[in-house]
């Protein structure tokens, strides 16, 4: 009995310790007595809640989990539903968390509050935004601005990934965070000049509420503002501001911010900058985008574009087989999406094999007929890459949604008309016209149609072939005298008659002359010519006007730079304006011309005789062409020295001076 006692007396001293630490928020040492409690009551079903309780509070979610799980009879789903619920919550266990908490039996405001943000991880936002409605709706505590910044997250990531129209919820805008969350509701629809402004707004409030604060610092203040600034920069982006989008993604990551989500978007953000640029930076940037717990911060479709981006990075940087594993994995994970299959083609043509870039996309054209358009034009493109332009033609021709459009009409009429194939290209403006005849008659597009093949055949000779598109153009509008002219031009060859009758709805002359001011008009900003106004004439001028007219005033011209040697008693060379080798008295360059001036043979030996041994020196040799510059050179044309080839007087003596200059710091000879 007195052991008992001394036990009850101990257990009740324990529990007033738990008691007074969970007060003051000292979750370690309250957990020290829940233990001791347990070494006494084991299956106490208040020392194990107390326990997980306390698990959670210090951040041990796996342990709280497995206390949980371990005494399963003791703690029911009605007693630990919420903890249970929240471990498996904060371990990502998201889907768990969802049948834990949709078995409990009673669902309290708690088990709610978490139901929200279930939902919301596991994006779906119709059933969240309900979830927080009813909140909303059925609760009033302190926390209804926390539920209605929830509420705004959810609206925003509806317009955004969803492009739903978001409604108007009537929240005040009071917080930074409900700012921000509005402006991201406005990107989603593209409204990026008022985002702008609501993020602007968002940032002004954020540090008027944490500058009240005396604990907080600029720094602390920034890392708070930065997701705020990401986002500016992301709308930035979007303007085509790359440069100032850039620079402000930079400052965030000096930040070095906590959050690996915001982290990981703004490295995917410069990579898409960066494109095939600057691909060093982007695979450093690429290490941001694999941290540690990333998956669990960014939505689907979030972690899917960072998936992407990663593949085009790997072709870009030529690893091929990276590439094609990473794209091979996302087509695994999304079949019937575009992106990987577009990725791989790509990677096929850079590797020069286009036809089987081809045959990939005709394989999953065939494979998901709902995405075939999009390929189809992939295929044509690289078909004409190829040259093969009449094979691009066939396959646009075979996306049947597409063959009525103006676009595609005018592609096809382009490219056939390139390939002089007129026939095929007056056969797709007949389909089309045929088609608005049928579904859309008489509506704009329609008669643009029938305008633009009448005008297509008329311009290659076919128009027999554009009476009918004509007449029924003329049918349309019988005030289109221009579509009238156009149908008896066409007439006129093929059947006269019906040609004159037709002239006859032509308006008369009178009717059709204009009233056009023509001073007006030669003064008018776009006249490329102006008629002078004529001034007072007086005296001589006068009679100049009424005896000549008017007379034109020469230009004076400029006389020309003389050469400065020029000799005005001297004739200039009449063939000085010829090369050197076109003029009559140029006869080559003589080989051994500085023989004699060379020494050659034994020290000592002399040239002298080589002179005399020269037979073009003798007073018989006949007289060799002469050399201009040279003094005594004899022209059989001119006994003048051309003015071009004379030397300035000056020239060999500043010549030799220059030879003499010493060099700077040199103080002696050898």
């Amino acid at each position: 009995m007195a052991a008992a006692a001394g036990g009850a007396g101990a257990a009740a001293a324990l529990w007033s310790e738990v008691n007074r630490c969970g007060q003051n928020g000292d979750f370690a040492r309250a957990l020290k007595s829940v233990n001791k409690i347990l070494q006494i009551s084991k299956d106490d079903v208040t020392a194990l809640q107390c326990k997980v309780v306390c698990l959670i509070q210090n951040g041990n979610f796996k342990e709280a989990l497995s206390v949980i799980n371990t005494h399963t009879k003791v703690l029911t789903s009605d007693v630990i539903a919420f903890e249970k619920a929240y471990c498996e919550y904060r371990l990502n266990r998201i889907e768990n968390a969802l049948k834990t908490i949709q078995s409990a039996s009673q669902q309290t405001d708690k088990l709610k509050e978490l139901y929200g943000q279930v939902l919301y991880r596991l994006e779906r936002y119709d059933d969240c935004l309900a979830a927080y409605r009813d909140l909303i709706r059925n609760s009033q505590d302190e926390y209804e601005e926390e539920r209605k910044t929830n509420l705004s997250a959810v609206v925003a990531a509806q317009s955004t990934w969803e492009k739903v129209m978001p409604e108007d919820l009537g929240l005040r805008e009071a917080t930074y965070e409900l700012c921000y969350n509005s402006a991201c509701a406005l990107i989603g629809q593209g409204k990026l000049n008022e985002a702008m402004k609501k993020l602007q707004k968002a940032e002004e409030l954020c540090r008027q509420s944490l500058s009240e604060d005396s604990d907080v610092t600029e720094e602390d203040i920034e890392a708070e503002l930065a997701i705020i600034h990401g986002q500016m920069a992301y709308i930035m982006q979007l303007q085509g501001r790359t440069e100032d989008a850039l620079q402000l993604y930079n400052q965030i990551i000096k930040l070095k911010p906590t959050d690996v989500g915001l982290l990981a978007v703004i490295a995917n953000n410069i990579i898409t900058i960066n494109k095939d640029q600057n691909v060093f930076d982007s695979k450093k940037k690429v290490k941001l985008t694999n941290a540690e717990g990333v998956e669990h911060k960014l939505s689907k479709k979030q972690l899917q574009a960072i998936e992407f981006n990663k593949a085009l990075l790997a072709m870009y940087t030529n690893q091929a087989d990276q590439c094609r594993k990473l794209s091979a994995s996302l087509q695994s994970q999304s079949p019937e999406h575009l992106l990987p299959v577009l990725i791989q083609a790509a990677q096929l043509c850079r590797e020069k094999q286009h036809a089987k870039a081809v045959g990939l996309l005709q394989e999953f054209a065939d494979q998901h007929p709902a995405n075939a358009a999009e390929i189809k034009l992939t295929m044509a493109q690289l078909k004409i890459a190829q040259g093969s332009v009449t094979k691009a033609c066939m396959i646009l021709r075979s996306i049947e949604e597409l063959q009525h459009k103006p676009g595609m009409v005018s592609a096809l009429v382009t490219m056939y008309s390139h390939e002089e194939d007129i026939d095929s290209a007056i056969e797709v403006f007949t389909q089309a016209i045929q088609w608005y005849q049928q579904f859309q008659p008489k509506s704009p597009v329609h008669l643009s149609l029938i305008r633009e093949a009448a005008n297509f055949k008329l311009k290659h000779g076919r128009k027999k072939e554009a009476i009918s598109d004509l007449e029924e153009l003329w049918k349309q509008n019988p005030k289109d005298v221009h579509t009238l002219a156009q149908l008896i031009s066409a007439y006129s060859l093929v059947d006269p008659e019906k040609a004159k009758v037709l002239s006859k709805h032509l308006p008369s002359s009178d009717t059709m002359s204009l009233k056009v001011d023509v001073d007006a008009l030669e003064n008018s900003h776009g006249a490329t010519y102006v008629r002078k106004k004529a001034g007072k004439l007086t005296g001589d001028n006068q009679q100049k006007e009424q005896g000549q007219g008017d007379v034109k005033k020469k230009k004076k011209k400029k006389k020309g730079k003389l050469p400065k040697n020029y000799d005005p008693k001297v004739t200039p060379d009449p063939e000085r304006w010829l090369p050197m080798r076109e003029r009559s008295y140029y006869r080559g360059r003589k080989k051994g011309k500085k023989k004699d001036q060379v020494g050659k043979g034994t020290q000592g030996s002399t040239t002298a005789g080589s002179s005399e041994l020269d037979a073009s020196r003798t007073a018989s040799s006949p007289p060799t062409s002469p050399r201009p510059g040279s003094a005594a050179a004899v022209s059989a044309t001119s006994n003048v020295i051309p003015p071009r080839h004379q030397k300035p007087a000056g020239a060999p003596a500043t010549k030799k001076k220059q030879q003499q200059k010493k060099k700077k710091g040199a103080k002696g000879g050898w």
